[in-house]
């Protein structure tokens, strides 16, 4: 799933996201076509970050553990907070699922570690 991840983004760069953006016909969100393609290109990477969460939940599932609930929580908050990290920089802000991402992330950390 690692793997899946990097060469989904890679090959989602290369020929998707550049072809697509090279178009003059894109929809102009909040005034241009800037804001679209923040917006197309951070869901994109969202993809493989999302998967990357699985990985590390199929691994704690594998080999589980006393506290595998707090460890799978954990993974949720930082797919999560990291999720609201990569929308807050590719869009400035201006896109507030990193504000619901972050609330998410906090809930899931605090499911984990505050019984």
């Amino acid at each position: 799933m690692l793997i899946i991840g990097v060469v989904h983004s890679y090959l989602g760069e290369k020929y998707l996201l550049t072809r697509l953006f090279r178009r003059g016909n894109l929809p102009k969100l909040l005034g241009s076509d800037w804001f679209t393609k923040r917006v197309l290109r951070f869901a994109w990477h969202l993809t493989t970050l999302a998967w990357w969460g699985f990985a590390g939940i199929l691994y704690v599932l594998s080999n589980p553990s006393v506290n595998i609930n707090n460890e799978i929580l954990t993974i949720i908050a930082t797919v999560f907070a990291l999720s609201g990290i990569v929308s807050l920089l590719f869009t400035r802000g201006k896109h507030l699922s990193w504000l619901f991402f972050f609330i998410i992330a906090a809930i899931s950390y605090s499911a984990a570690y505050n019984h």
